[in-house]
């Protein structure tokens, strides 16, 4: 964690730096953010306001509960980039490259990827009971970015609405 107090405290948002994960096993913080969304949770803030980094902003809505589940995602998602880091996966075959898996992956009747369908879309327990399904997998963030693509109606329209 990035960023603490003198009494090694953070505030309500903290910043985990993934950067030792890219040197260690490639593993990014994309890779990261794209993992929790398996595990059900919203992918968090990346490389703001520190490249390489999650910006983890739980709030006072977030019950102990919901805390403590994504404690456990972090915790086992740590130890799929330690199977990277000691040779029992390589990182190219792994649920952290792949992620997410959307319903049409697991359904599809070629599965070729070195670990199982269980490992890829209920990695614990607690995702089994309400599984939130990504609608799409992996996307090109950067082109994205650079390429935007409005889909909404012209102005004008909104315009000559009686709104």
């Amino acid at each position: 964690i990035l960023f603490r107090g003198k009494h090694g405290k953070c505030a309500h948002e903290f910043i985990v730096d993934l950067r030792p994960f890219k040197r260690s096993a490639g593993v990014s913080e994309e890779d990261v953010a794209k993992r929790l969304q398996d595990y059900g949770f919203h992918s968090p803030t990346m490389s703001w306001p520190v490249p390489g980094t999650l910006m983890i902003e739980p709030t006072e809505s977030e019950d102990l509960n919901e805390l403590d589940r994504f404690a456990d995602a972090m915790l086992a998602i740590r130890d799929e980039i330690k199977a990277i880091e000691q040779g029992e996966i390589d990182y190219a075959d792994s649920p952290l490259k792949h992620a997410p898996h959307t319903l049409l992956d697991i359904s599809s009747q070629n599965w070729n990827r070195k670990y199982s369908r269980e490992t890829a879309v209920t990695p614990l327990p607690y995702v089994r009971a309400n599984k939130f399904w990504p609608t799409v997998g992996r996307v090109d963030n950067v082109h994205g970015d650079r390429n935007l693509i409005c889909t909404c109606a012209p102005v004008e329209e909104y315009a000559a609405s009686d709104i």
